[in-house]
Parts: C-alpha cells; sequence; structure tokens
C-alpha cells in the first residue's frame, strides 16, 4: 500500500513543503489520468488546515515518474516565484544516487556532454561536440560502494537537463539499473529505476536561512537494501 504524503514530509513551514516522492508516482498530471504528486500535496494542506475551495501549491522543479527523491512545493504565490529564481539560477545544490550496471571508467570523474531532447520519443541523446539544437550538460559522480556486477554512485549536477543523469550515465556504459529507455537490458519488478534524489540545498526563499534535506533511500525495489 502506498505511503501517504503525511508520512513522507521532510520539512514543512508556512512558505515550502519538501516530500519524498515515491518511484512510480507521477509529480505533475499527464495523459495517464493517475493522481499525480501535487495533487496529493494540495489535499493534505487542505485537509490539515481545514481550508475551503483552492488551495495554493506551486510546483518548484519535477523529477521523472520512475525516478524517488526529494520535491520541492511552494505553499505561496511569493515563495513559488523566490523558489523559482533560485533554481533557474543554480543557487540549489542537488545530490543523487543512482546504481548503475558494472564499473565506471573511473572512481570519481566529469561527465561533459550536448543533450539534444527528442520530443517523439520522449528521450535525450548525447553527443560530444555541440550541436544544433543541443544543450550542454555537466555533472560529477564518484563511486560510493561497489556490489558485485553494480556501482552506487553520488552524482552532483551542474546543469539540469531532460533526463541529464540517465542519459549521462548510459554514455559511459553505465545505465541505471531498471532503466529500459537508456540502455538497461530489464525493468525493475516495480519499474522503477535505481535513481534516488537524495539530498537538496539551498537557502530558504523568505528567511534566507540555509537549508539542507535528505531523503531516505527506496524500500520498493530490493538492491537498495544492499546499499
Amino acid at each position: 500500500m502506498e505511503k501517504p504524503v503525511s508520512k513522507r514530509i521532510l520539512f514543512e513551514d508556512n512558505h515550502l513543503i519538501v516530500v519524498n516522492k515515491l518511484a512510480g508516482e507521477l509529480v505533475q498530471g499527464d495523459f495517464t489520468g493517475d493522481k499525480p504528486l501535487l495533487e496529493k500535496v494540495r489535499e493534505y494542506i487542505k485537509e490539515k488546515y481545514n481550508k475551503p475551495g483552492n488551495v495554493f501549491t506551486g510546483l518548484v522543479h519535477r523529477l521523472d515518474r520512475p525516478t524517488s527523491g526529494i520535491v520541492v512545493f511552494a505553499k505561496t504565490s511569493k515563495a513559488l516565484t523566490r523558489m523559482n529564481a533560485i533554481f533557474e539560477k543554480r543557487e540549489v545544490e542537488k545530490i543523487y544516487w543512482a546504481i548503475v550496471k558494472g564499473f565506471p571508467p573511473k572512481e570519481a570523474d566529469h561527465l561533459e556532454h550536448f543533450l539534444k531532447k527528442n520530443e517523439k520519443k520522449n528521450k535525450s541523446e548525447y553527443f560530444f561536440k555541440p550541436i544544433k539544437g543541443g544543450k550542454r550538460a555537466a555533472l560529477n559522480y564518484q563511486v560510493v560502494k561497489k556490489l558485485e556486477q553494480y556501482s552506487v554512485l553520488e552524482i552532483r549536477l551542474e546543469t539540469g537537463r531532460h533526463h541529464q543523469i540517465r542519459v549521462q550515465l548510459s554514455a559511459i556504459g553505465c545505465p541505471i539499473k531498471g532503466d529500459l529507455k537508456y540502455g538497461f537490458s530489464r525493468s525493475n519488478k516495480d519499474a522503477s529505476v535505481c535513481l534516488h534524489a537524495k539530498k537538496v540545498i539551498f537557502d530558504h526563499p523568505v528567511s534566507g536561512e540555509s537549508l539542507t534535506f535528505e531523503a531516505p533511500l527506496p524500500t520498493g525495489e530490493n538492491i537498495w537494501k544492499f546499499v
């Protein structure tokens, strides 16, 4: 049974609410009609504070559906405007953990590619040189643990591109476990990919206080228990 939003809140005040997203959970509504996390958060706020009518809940950023981890929402339009600016200026540090096939060529490395999104396939392609319509993508990774057939990587993003971590790790021969779209051989039983938004650091949009949030690793895909 799905864990309710009330049990997955990492932080809440008058301006923000930070939630640990489940793998397979939509952040925002789409053609499937499945209830997204955004709507669940609205319902939680409405019920908790007994608010009539529409409840303002602003989505600051997104995670891919098969990915788990931290998602930040704004509870006021003022906080949303300021959080949008923080994310656009990249005044936020986002740290992910991934379980990937095999072992990367280096224990730690800086990866840089140019990514071009294919809208029809909802997929990004990587190139080693600038290309028309391509956007620079950069990240740093380091190996934090080695399993029998897999590596656990910590990834720090420098840019935020469509499917960036998934495509860049695939480019070095280390697709994320369960990620059929980017070269892994089979899906996970729960349809997740083993990519988790583990930590986010930014300054509070109103108080200016430095905030650090960390989401516990998923329990759905069994391999996480070995990490």
